[in-house]
């Protein structure tokens, strides 16, 4: 595992246009998410122990929030060739396993996470109701530990602080500080060649 920070795209960048296969054997669209008054991005995976920390409270925040306008999308772009624990069918039952009620699309080509910049997962955008970027950073301060080899436990439990204070400023239609804490976890699994200059 390599511990990669995001890149933090620019502030006011618009919303990537992506159509990708999701868990229903169906297509989700940007363009189904023009409705949202907040639309969150992830960029995940099954497997990543940044993820697994933070997956609980990651579907509680989308219950929560989804009677106030606020969508989620979660997006896998790992090579699944080489990490078949990423692979389509075990997102479908990823996305079970933790109760997601949001949209978890396969970016087999992984095209979508470069128009994104993502580099990391968990790698979070959110967006405006104009779908321009108002927040790119963590979901909060706490991580995994890692208790012995390849095995992780958490100190705290993930609380979505970050996260939260971000679509409830946008919300209440109130300015995000922009003075934001990078994202940090695994690196995105890159088919080979196809790594990003960034």
């Amino acid at each position: 595992m390599a511990m990669t920070e995001s890149t933090m795209m620019a502030l006011g960048t618009q919303a990537p246009s992506f159509t990708l296969k999701n868990t229903e054997h169906g297509i989700t669209s940007l363009s189904d998410f023009d409705e949202a008054k907040v639309l969150v991005v992830l960029f995940i995976c099954n497997h990543c122990p940044y993820v697994i920390h933070i997956a609980p409270k990651l579907a509680e925040l989308a219950k929560e929030y989804a009677s106030k306008g606020v969508q989620f999308v979660a997006i896998n772009s790992n090579d699944a060739e080489n990490f078949p624990a990423d692979n389509f069918e075990s997102m479908i039952e990823e996305k079970a396993l933790r109760d997601y009620t949001f949209p978890y699309l396969f970016d087999e080509t992984q095209a979508v996470a470069k128009a994104f910049d993502a580099a990391c997962t968990p790698d979070i955008f959110v967006f405006d109701e104009q779908q321009k970027l108002a927040y790119r950073g963590q979901f909060d301060a706490t991580r995994p530990t890692r208790i012995s080899s390849g095995n992780y436990n958490s100190d705290s439990q993930a609380t979505g602080a970050d996260l939260q204070a971000s679509i409830n400023a946008l919300l209440a239609n109130k300015a995000i500080d922009t003075r934001q804490t990078p994202s940090i976890g695994c690196n995105i699994k890159w088919q080979a060649g196809n790594e990003p200059q960034y």
